[in-house]
């Protein structure tokens, strides 16, 4: 069965950095690519940064350049580093593998990120 396990967010100030991790288990995750996503409150759930089994990355416009989305195939986990984090960047923050429809999974719990003074 198919886990994926959000972890590491937290209230920050504006400015400040986090790093969220996804553990996925299951199956073999590394040929796949990973993404994370995020949903603000009232907001529909968007798409951040994927990663690909080959290590390509790519970002939405309002995160590049601030967050940086990297893989351990060997622990079977992603990471979302967020620098220079800004309050609309509050959200809950999800890891999935992304499809040209969606994601491929079940969402998990999530992870709280809350950036504020």
């Amino acid at each position: 069965q198919v886990q994926l396990v959000e972890s590491g967010g937290c209230l920050v100030q504006p400015g400040g950095s986090l790093r969220l991790s996804c553990a996925a288990s299951g199956r073999n995750f590394s040929p796949l690519a990973m993404g994370w996503y995020r949903q603000a409150a009232g907001k529909q759930r968007e798409w951040v940064a994927s990663i690909t089994g080959g290590m390509r990355t790519s970002y939405a416009d309002s995160v590049k350049g601030r967050f940086a989305i990297s893989r351990d195939n060997a622990k079977n986990t992603v990471y979302l580093q967020m620098n220079s984090l800004k309050a609309e960047d509050t959200a809950v923050y999800y890891c999935n593998v992304p499809t040209i429809t969606g994601a491929l999974y079940g969402w998990g719990p999530g992870t709280q990120v809350t950036v504020s003074s």
